[in-house]
């Protein structure tokens, strides 16, 4: 693996022949590794009424997104001593003798609107008080993402960071690549990878899907048109919009924080640079001019600047550009290959490639420090994209020859795998917050 190819690989189809050739199934969680003493929660099936009888449980939803964290053990259901689903049923007495240190317990209700209401209440156990009390209402389809904003909730209210459970995440999955209908998908999914569903069905490659701030709009390179060339996707529509399709490449794209720009790579003028695209009056600005392979632009928290890889130096290596000087520095130096950088939220860390002993990992490097730290255990690694709370990150790799998604927390005690036998899944990216804004009543926060 090597930069060039890192560069060319959307131009060369051939590559897609490394993708494994898989069923047809969803993808389901497995826990790697979790933190040595997380927190035992006890997430109590919730109540329903007769009217909403079968629908999923709001608690199997929540237990699961906490526990996927690695930060939370929620108690098996079947070892509890009693099943509240409303405060006057609550005995702490229960939970303390099953060494619960918080409780969750709620109920969902049909309403005559038509809407759907989840009432719960947190419970710190051991001393015996309310922490968070809420009613969320939607329509019935929205059980599940209220579901998820409940885990949130929960998770911010005793980690003290924002939770990530009601993002989404974009991936492709390759199928039948060996044959002569070879069938490429960009897929929307859950971040648990629950309800994934098809935003592009082509024949050709899909490769570099990216989210627009807002979390409305995403982009991606596809062939369609014979040749690597830049959309953006409108989610609520569905509406297509071609970026950029100049002659050769046209890579990598990536909103700015703002949204306003797009940083990519363009080899229009005869070699790969990087470049900035103004969506609304559509200019192109270029950054880097060198003879040597620039790509992989990530844009700095702030928009001041870009990280990007290069291997201008002999060997791929990353570095960083202020967008008003120009003044361009080399910010990894351990290693022969560090490549695909992302900066977390707090700009002081970012995450990449780090080639070590002939494997591929992702790394995390603490910049002020130069400190660097091996994230993942597994081989051939790559396409990092962080969460918007930046306690976690997804990335793709290869398990068995299959290609499959992995999750792995910033402090790498946390790892869990996204499997599936639908197809080879590659190139994720991990959304920002959705601002979704349900319908609140009745809330409450404990001290």
């Amino acid at each position: 693996m090597k930069l060039l190819n890192t560069l060319i690989r959307p131009v060369i189809a051939l590559v897609v022949l490394l993708w494994a050739i898989l069923g047809h199934a969803q993808i389901t969680i497995e826990i790697d590794r979790g933190y040595d003493n997380p927190k035992r929660i006890a997430v109590v099936p919730f109540g329903l009424s007769a009217t909403l009888q079968g629908v999923e449980d709001v608690a199997d939803i929540v237990s699961f997104d906490l526990a996927r964290s690695g930060q939370f053990a929620p108690l098996d259901s079947d070892n509890m001593l009693s099943y509240p689903t409303q405060p006057s049923e609550v005995y702490f007495r229960d939970w303390r003798i099953l060494k619960a240190e918080y409780l969750l317990i709620g109920r969902t209700q049909l309403e005559y609107s038509g809407q759907v209401t989840i009432s719960y209440t947190l419970y710190d156990v051991f001393n015996e008080r309310v922490l968070l009390k809420e009613k969320l209402s939607g329509v019935p389809s929205a059980i599940r993402d209220n579901a998820h904003l409940l885990a949130d909730a929960v998770y911010e209210k005793l980690t003290g960071i924002p939770g990530a459970f009601s993002t989404k995440i974009l991936y492709v999955l390759a199928n039948d690549i060996a044959t002569s209908n070879p069938r490429f998908r960009l897929q929307l999914a859950d971040a648990d990878g629950a309800r994934a569903r098809t935003l592009l069905d082509s024949k050709e490659p899909i490769l570099s899907a990216t989210w627009a701030p807002d979390g409305k709009q995403v982009a991606y390179v596809s062939f369609e048109r014979g040749k690597p060339s830049i959309f953006s996707h409108d989610l609520a529509s569905g509406t297509r919009r071609l970026i950029t399709d100049f002659p050769g490449l046209n890579s990598a794209p990536v909103y700015s924080p703002d949204g306003r720009q797009m940083a990519l790579v363009l080899s229009k003028d005869g070699n790969a640079e990087i470049y900035t695209f103004d969506l609304a009056a559509r200019q192109l600005r270029r950054i880097t001019r060198h003879h040597a392979i620039d790509t992989e632009p990530s844009w700095t928290p702030d928009g001041s600047g870009l990280v990007f890889t290069s291997d201008r130096g002999g060997k791929p290596q990353i570095y960083r550009v202020d967008l008003t000087s120009g003044l361009t520095e080399r910010i990894t130096f351990e290693g022969d290959y560090n490549a695909r950088p992302r900066l977390l939220p707090d700009g002081k860390h970012m995450v990449f490639i780090h080639r070590r002993q002939g494997l591929f990992h992702v790394a995390l490097l603490e910049l002020e420090k130069d400190r660097l730290r091996i994230l993942t255990e597994t081989n051939l690694d790559e396409s990092p994209s962080i969460a918007p709370n930046g306690s976690m990150l997804i990335y793709a790799t290869q398990v068995g020859g299959q290609g499959i998604l992995a999750v792995v927390s910033i402090d790498g005690r946390v790892k869990y795998r996204l499997p599936s036998s639908a197809g080879d899944v590659r190139e994720p990216a991990w959304s920002p917050f959705m601002n979704a804004a349900p319908d609140r009543t009745n809330g409450m926060s404990g001290p």
